[in-house]
């Protein structure tokens, strides 16, 4: 077992602390990564603060990880000691159902395994990126493409949930040149939504109830903004949109956006409420054949497309670099949206 040092909630209402554990022995095929960033996404404090119900204290979040690989097993072939690496939201799965042999990961039949806040084949409790080191089986991790510069690490550390979330659907959905694509909400899931439907070379069109926002989104690579509030504003698209990517994690009206929808087209959300979303009109989907559908992170192979995708485009996530001291106060910023678009911990902090 490796002794090292994280951050950790022991109980719903519990602040975030220091915590001393163990990680597993470091099998043939793991690698160990020291971690130097991890980003903080919603569904940490989701977690953290138990509101799916399914919480196992004490918690250590974190599953935008990105460090440099400092151990490898003896079987492993490829990575190599001083790589630089990434974890995503999975590090496990069944390996053999028809979901997982096509890459998809993340539908497994059989149950993947998360990177925190679940449990080994051994029972053991999975602890994440909120911490000093971490070991993963090298099938799970990540390679950090080399065009990415030192400097720009924390800025992909989000790409590891906030980008692969919303990379996943748009190519699902054949987003291109030639697509009008809407973009719902401006967070750390949206502003990811906006930089890679543009560098896809769509028409991106963001939807935001906040005016203050407009010229950031503008700045981000959205070619119009909506206030989704303006009824006229709205009902001038009706009907014309090829795909809307909802990003939004709070319950609200789906049918104002359902109706912008063309012929045959999609909405598909990715942001998970704690409680449901208002009953929609369902004549929305059936008159025009439309599709409302959901989608959750990617598997290993897209999510390391992802990576080259955004290495080649120049995409990375707008951040606000944190210690991990000032986790709570992070927590308690994300919930009043006073950021932009993600923080990221810088792991040297802990100590």
């Amino acid at each position: 077992m490796t002794k090292t040092q994280g951050y950790a909630a022991k109980s719903a209402t519990s602040p975030m602390e220091s915590f001393d554990f163990e990680r597993k022995e470091l099998g043939p095929h793991d690698i160990q990564i020291e971690i130097l960033y991890c980003g903080i996404c919603h569904s940490d404090l989701h977690v953290v603060r138990n509101e799916w119900k399914n919480t196992i204290y004490p918690v250590v979040p974190g599953h935008e990880i990105l460090g440099k690989v400092v151990k490898i097993g003896n079987q492993v072939n490829s990575f190599q000691i001083g790589d630089r690496a990434a974890i995503g939201c999975i590090i496990n799965s069944c390996r053999n159902c028809p979901n997982c042999q096509e890459g998809l990961e993340q539908y497994c039949q059989n149950e993947f395994m998360l990177v925190f806040n679940s449990k080994d084949k051994e029972g053991n409790v999975n602890y994440g990126g909120f911490s000093k080191l971490i070991n993963v089986d090298e099938s799970y991790a990540l390679h950090v493409p080399k065009k990415f510069a030192d400097k720009d690490l924390p800025r992909v550390a989000p790409l590891l949930c906030a980008g692969i979330t919303t990379y996943s659907p748009l190519r699902h959905w054949k987003v291109g040149k030639g697509s009008k694509v809407g973009i719902v909400g401006l967070g750390g899931l949206g502003h990811m939504a906006v930089k890679l439907a543009h560098a896809m070379g769509a028409h991106v069109v963001l939807f935001t109830t906040s005016p203050n926002k407009i010229e950031d989104a503008k700045r981000l690579g959205a070619d119009e903004v909506i206030i989704s509030k303006n009824t006229g504003e709205m009902k001038k698209h009706a009907a014309s949109f090829d795909f809307i990517l909802n990003t939004v994690a709070a319950p609200h009206n789906l049918d104002v956006f359902l109706e912008l929808l063309k012929r045959d087209r999609t909405m598909c959300l990715v942001g998970l409420p704690a409680e449901p979303h208002p009953a929609l009109n369902v004549g929305n989907l059936i008159f025009l054949r439309r599709d409302l559908a959901g989608s959750v992170i990617g598997g290993i192979k897209e999510t390391q497309e992802l990576l080259d995708f955004c290495a080649d485009q120049n995409v990375m996530a707008d951040v606000e670099i944190i210690p991990i001291q000032k986790i709570n106060e992070g927590f308690d910023r994300m919930l009043k949206n006073d950021v932009k678009y993600r923080f990221v911990i810088d792991m040297s902090s802990l100590k």
